[in-house]
């Protein structure tokens, strides 16, 4: 059985969507709530290093709320104070990392 492990927020539609999908699809799926357990230092520099300034929502209405100064901020000093800043879902499986929903993330995990 294959596994995959989400990072994202259980009130996230598109995470939703996702682990909605891949369970269907049969993956042993294990879940993280950002915003519950926030993920570690390690960890986010992890995904930051691959992603790169990507990983932080732009478009986001937590964005839209920062003032100028804090949007300043280094992206792993931002999304540690704000983790719904992080786009979503990061997904961790044995194929890699992949970030948000699309369909060349679908492809990538559903073949």
């Amino acid at each position: 059985m294959r596994s995959v492990k989400i990072f994202g927020l259980s009130t996230c539609d598109t995470c939703r969507k996702a682990r909605k999908t891949l369970e269907s699809e049969g993956f042993n799926l294990e879940f993280q709530d950002v915003r519950q357990h926030p993920l570690t230092s390690d960890k986010l520099s992890r995904f930051l290093i691959f992603f790169g300034t990507q990983l932080v929502n732009t478009r986001s209405t937590t964005w839209r709320g920062l003032g100028e100064s804090e949007r300043q901020l280094p992206e792993i000093e931002l999304l540690t104070l704000h983790p719904t800043l992080m786009k979503r879902p990061v997904i961790q499986s044995d194929l890699g990392l992949t970030l948000g929903w699309n369909d060349d993330v679908r492809a990538t995990h559903l073949g």
